[in-house]
């Protein structure tokens, strides 16, 4: 992790059931949070271009690193990470700093995990952003993009995450950032959280992970809070994805939906400046 080029922020950590979770926590201590929220298979450094912009614009801005990624701690089995752990590991996080009056940012996983702490826990979340992410209950069917790559994380005996995430970006990554999103993995015993996600996303009605996500669907078909979509233009896995909260969402209603232009699946990456400008916006106009 040393000179990782554009991350040099200062470590936190919080300690989550006897597991040391990472965290970044730039801006002003007593501003309200912004907590951007990652996921698979990247770590807080997605929002190193992100994080500068909101924290000038007086957000506390929070983005941890889940368990099984970046400095977080990375249990080594397979069978060490479950959708609900997930869950509750952040909900401990929210609930050990104190967290209230956030503004989520969820992509990817981020969004799987964050919405549901968010519907489990209404009083702590003023309004939530939601970037290329779904709630997926297994009622409907998945893409065959999604599904090839839930193939790959589970069979294929090489899984370099770096030359992953270039191919999930735009941009054409420059060798050191490529490596820094190595950085958390260096060898495969630091992989198993990451080769876990794709699977515990819900594909059939009956998957552990459905039924707790239909209730958080119900909390958000009455959801009066502000609620945005920034969804990117060239992501094969969630393009679209965008249309169901923008129908059944009520504080999704009337606002400024976004589509991010010459983006991938990792926006972040692609338009990190360009997506902290539209948050900033929506903080400022909600």
């Amino acid at each position: 992790f040393a000179d990782l080029p554009g991350y040099d922020f200062e470590p936190h950590y919080v300690d989550i059931g006897g597991l040391r979770m990472h965290y970044v926590d730039e801006g002003p201590a007593d501003a309200a949070p912004v907590l951007l929220l990652h996921g698979e298979p990247s770590w807080s450094y997605l929002y190193r271009r992100m994080i500068p912009p909101l924290a000038a614009a007086g957000h506390r801005v929070i983005a941890p690193d889940l368990i099984g990624f970046g400095r977080s701690d990375k249990p080594t089995e397979i069978s060490d990470y479950s959708y609900q752990g997930h869950v509750d590991w952040m909900r401990q996080f929210v609930e050990d700093l104190g967290l209230q009056d956030i503004t989520l940012f969820g992509q990817d996983w981020g969004s799987l995990i964050g919405l549901r702490v968010a519907a489990e826990n209404e009083e702590r979340f003023v309004r939530i952003i939601i970037g290329n992410g779904a709630l997926p209950t297994g009622d409907h069917p998945v893409s065959e993009a999604f599904m090839k790559w839930r193939e790959f994380a589970t069979t294929s005996p090489k899984f370099d995450i770096g030359p992953i995430f270039q191919r999930s970006t735009i941009l054409d990554l420059p060798d050191d950032v490529v490596a820094a999103y190595d950085a958390p993995f260096p060898d495969d015993s630091y992989k198993a959280g990451a080769r876990a996600f794709p699977a515990l996303v819900p594909i059939s009605p009956d998957d552990p992970a459905a039924e707790a996500n239909r209730r958080a669907w119900a909390v958000f078909m009455n959801w009066q809070k502000p609620f945005l979509t920034t969804f990117s233009n060239r992501d094969p896995i969630t393009r679209g994805g965008e249309q169901p909260w923008q129908e059944r969402v009520p504080g999704a209603k009337g606002q400024a939906h976004t589509i991010i232009r010459n983006a991938g699946h990792f926006l972040q990456e692609d338009k990190g400046p360009e997506l902290a400008a539209v948050l900033t916006r929506f903080i400022n106009e909600t």
